[in-house]
Formats: structure tokens, sequence, C-alpha cells
């Protein structure tokens, strides 16, 4: 019987010590952190920057495209209000107004190149 009790209470041999929180494992969990900063993150900060330097080089002429798929001209800016106002028929002369933040792209019409 006694025999039985010590095999019950003896470590296993070979056995990975269980509990606490170890080295490796915050090691591991930083790894995964700057991954996933590096590949969802960062692009997404990156991106939105570039559309703020591209909505705040808008100027009066430009070619735009909405979010909406309307391709137009700029013809006013309102930048208190965050309005800019786009004609998307110029021989009827139909404005309207958008959010700043509706302008997806400005179209370069000297080059045909898309800025986004």
């Amino acid at each position: 019987m006694y025999y039985i009790l010590l095999q019950a209470t003896a470590p296993v041999a070979g056995a990975a010590k269980q509990g606490g929180f170890g080295g490796s494992t915050m090691l591991l969990m930083l790894g995964m952190f700057a991954i996933i900063y590096f590949l969802m993150i960062r692009p997404q900060q990156k991106r939105q920057k570039e559309l703020q330097t591209m909505l705040d080089s808008l100027q009066v002429n430009d070619k735009v495209l909405t979010a909406s798929g309307i391709y137009g001209r700029v013809v006013s800016l309102k930048p208190d209000k965050g309005i800019v106002v786009v004609e998307i028929d110029d021989t009827n002369k139909i404005r309207v107004d958008f959010q700043r933040s509706a302008i997806v792209s400005i179209l370069n019409a000297t080059d045909g190149s898309v800025t986004k």
C-alpha cells in the first residue's frame, strides 16, 4: 500500500512544469502582436494618411470620382462645412453637394492617371 502512495505523489519523468506564465509564452504573444500590427494595422494607417493628403490637395476644376461612382468636376469647396460642390453635367450645369470624405480619387485630365 505504501508503494502505491509513493507512486501517486512522485513526479512523472519528463513531464512539463505546470502553471505559471513563462517567458516563451510572452515572447510568442509579442510576436503575434507584431505580425498583426505589420500586416493589418500599419497598412490601414498608411492608406488613411494617403487619403487625407489627397483630400487636402483637392482644388477647384479637379476631375473627381465619388464613393457612389459619380464622375464630375469640382466647382467649389466649402472647407468650413466640409462640403465639395461637384458639377456632374457640363451642358445642363447640374451641381451636387458632397461631403469631402465622399471623394474617392482625383482623376488627372492631362495624363489620365488616378490619384487615390
